[in-house]
């Protein structure tokens, strides 16, 4: 039996799908999470910088395993806490999780699993920083009300009951002094590790996506200022176009140059545009698979985003489409105005044509004329020594010299004006 044939990237395509595993966290725990993103084209960074700030970290903590050089994700222990460590498009991340908690909530201390003075050598910016603290929902889920009074702002205070009650999540999307972004997660009793690990996960990946996504509302701002400008310029090439006294090549080297920004603003803007689109429709779906319901009448994560997210994206959107329907106008504008310069060259070539032909017409005749002449002119001198030839013939005739001349000058012009014929018809005339 001939052995079946194995596409060679099956088996790492199905690896793939089971190389990133949720965490399994108990309750109760704190998790501690990071995401580091360098600042300019960081989809084309040296993953290199990434890997050697794993490995520091690692070293640091006496980690008793160390990463294969070109991993993309990474599970280890450092210390008491278990570590997940993944490197993404633009950002790389690390979950860090240990069982139990500070009796002083959301202490500084359980956030020194990553050191500050590693967080500052890491390759980029911190982008996220999250501290989540996991315990056990009451019988009663109304106790939790003081602790949320107490731990977080009420005026963005996000709460919610997920999964059908399995746990309630709780934040306000601020930062603390140290710079985290705290959440509070009440599982019920019967929720297994797995599945708070999802939460969890859950969690940071919805401010991780948040924050990357909104890093193109500051290229929108800045975007929008310049089309500003460019916009009065286009409208007005537009508008001068109608009138007749506009120099049109002129006009069109302004409208080309107009366009040229234009295109090489979304050249410069494309990518980021693109991945806040991407990253959004990722941070919405984790919203949704929370499958998240109200909690005492408190605000759902959902509504949070929808009043305070969604018009920072909507204004990236906004410039992105302002944008396009510039460099549509633009190029509208310059094709109108290249069809007003070619019908103007096109007449200009007519006429040029029409005057050519002018000329030719006249050339000719004025050969016709000179070829008249010259069919006198030679006539002349050949009727001349024509009479030479036939002065010693006409004496012994006894005709006299006029009459012989007289004779042979017809027969001496047609013959002149048959030659010439000829030699005009041999070069192509007619």
């Amino acid at each position: 039996m001939a052995p079946v044939y194995e596409h060679p990237l099956r088996y790492t395509l199905v690896n793939e799908l089971h190389a990133r595993p949720y965490p399994k966290i108990g309750v109760p725990a704190h998790v501690v999470y990071a995401a580091f993103k360098e600042p300019n084209d960081a989809a084309n960074r040296d993953r290199a910088h990434d890997f050697a700030h794993l490995c520091d970290l690692l070293t640091r903590k006496g980690a008793p395993n160390m990463p294969s050089e070109g991993v993309t994700h990474f599970t280890g222990h450092i210390g008491r806490h278990k570590l997940k460590w993944e490197s993404h498009t633009e950002f790389v991340t690390y979950l860090a999780h240990a069982p139990g908690y500070s009796s002083v909530p959301f202490d500084p201390l359980e956030t020194s699993v990553f050191p500050n003075d590693w967080i500052a050598e890491a390759p980029g910016g911190r982008v996220a920083a999250i501290h989540i603290r996991i315990e056990t929902l009451p019988d009663d889920p109304e106790d939790i009300a003081p602790l949320l009074a107490d731990w977080f702002v009420a005026e963005s205070l996000v709460c919610s009951s997920i999964l059908e009650g399995a746990a309630v999540i709780a934040g306000d999307f601020r930062l603390d002094a140290a710079g985290q972004m705290r959440f509070a997660v009440f599982v019920r009793k019967d929720t297994g590790a797995g599945r708070i690990g999802r939460i969890v996960q859950r969690i940071c990946e919805i401010e991780t996506y948040r924050a990357v996504s909104m890093l193109g509302l500051d290229r929108a701002r800045s975007l929008m200022k310049r089309l500003n400008l460019l916009e009065p310029q286009l409208s007005e090439l537009v508008e001068a176009m109608s009138r007749a006294e506009i120099e049109p090549e002129g006009t069109l080297h302004q409208l080309l140059a107009i366009s040229g920004e234009l295109e090489a603003l979304a050249v410069q803007h494309s990518f980021r545009f693109g991945a806040t689109g991407a990253y959004e429709a990722i941070m919405r779906e984790r919203v949704a698979v929370l499958r998240e319901a109200r909690f005492h009448g408190r605000q759902l994560l959902s509504e949070f985003m929808t009043r305070r997210y969604d018009p920072a994206v909507r204004t990236v959107h906004s410039a992105e489409k302002r944008l396009s329907a510039m460099l549509e106008r633009a190029a509208r504008a310059a094709e109108l105005l290249r069809t007003r310069v070619d019908v103007e060259r096109s007449a200009q070539n007519q006429s040029l044509l029409e005057s050519m032909d002018r000329r030719a017409d006249l050339q000719l005749r004025l050969q016709h004329t000179v070829e008249g002449l010259s069919v006198v002119a030679i006539s002349y001198y050949a009727v001349s020594l024509a009479g030479y030839l036939l002065y010693p013939l006409a004496k012994q005739l006894g005709a006299s010299k006029e009459i012989v001349l007289a004779g042979a000058t017809p027969a001496v012009i047609f013959g002149v004006w048959l030659m010439i014929r000829k030699i005009r018809k041999g070069m192509g005339g007619h």
